[in-house]
């Protein structure tokens, strides 16, 4: 049996030097940051066994969001939280989680999709489901990275297989609508499916953050897995699986 890819779900960058010199300051900062190693650890271990076993995978790409950052347990963001929910209707499938934090669209062009093609041959005839949650690093790590992220987007949107499921950013901010126009008209060709995040995420963040004030906690989690989880049980159901 071939062994999956060396992958560590990191993108090999320290965190930024604002995050660094408030985590000094501010314990909620330093808290929900420690999370990244060992919340890594386990996507990593969880990823390995799911990427040579039986059944359907689903391929998760993106950046803290997707590995539960915030929460109380890498098990408790929402890509567990959907996975319990579809799994009650009967969709059995194997995560494969290859997001990491601080990720941008960059990263995942160049590390995680390089990833998810080097894994060894699915053992299920159904495609790969593939999630992708990126672009608010891009927005917030400065001007040169936002100015290139509509750019990366359209890149990102190119690579991406027909049906992929991709969040919008909810961001009122010009690199963010510039970006979401491609994943808009990828979803108007059928291309892609949308998670539009800025008409069906959370209305407020209210009680829904961690300590960190950034990254959502189980309850913003809940809100980001009632987004996805109707347009992944159409995804689901179109190609080959039923959902019920």
């Amino acid at each position: 049996m071939s062994s999956p890819p060396v992958y560590t779900n990191r993108t090999g960058r320290p965190p930024g030097r604002s995050v660094r010199a408030l985590g000094v300051v501010l314990p909620g900062i330093a808290r929900v940051r420690a999370q990244a190693e060992p919340y890594a650890d386990a996507w990593l271990e969880r990823t390995r066994a799911a990427a040579v076993a039986p059944g359907r995978r689903w391929v998760v790409l993106g950046d803290s969001m997707s590995q539960a950052i915030g929460a109380t347990g890498p098990d408790r963001g929402w890509v567990d939280q959907l996975l319990g929910r579809l799994g009650d209707a009967g969709d059995d499938l194997r995560v494969v989680n290859l997001s990491a934090t601080g990720a941008r669209v960059p990263d995942v062009l160049d590390q995680q999709l390089p990833a998810w093609a080097a894994l060894p041959p699915s053992r299920s005839p159904l495609p790969d489901l593939v999630t992708v949650m990126i672009g608010s690093n891009d927005l917030f790590s400065g001007a040169r990275h936002r100015a290139r992220l509509p750019g990366a987007m359209a890149e990102l949107v190119a690579r991406l297989p027909a049906g992929s499921v991709v969040t919008t950013l909810p961001q009122p901010r010009a690199a963010a609508r510039q970006a979401n126009r491609h994943l808009d008209e990828a979803a108007l060709r059928g291309h892609l499916r949308v998670v539009d995040l800025r008409t069906d995420g959370p209305s407020s963040w209210r009680g829904r953050l961690a300590a960190d004030f950034f990254h959502p906690n189980e309850a913003g989690y809940a809100a980001i897995t009632d987004a996805f989880e109707p347009v992944v049980r159409s995804a689901l159901r179109t190609s080959g699986r039923p959902s019920t």
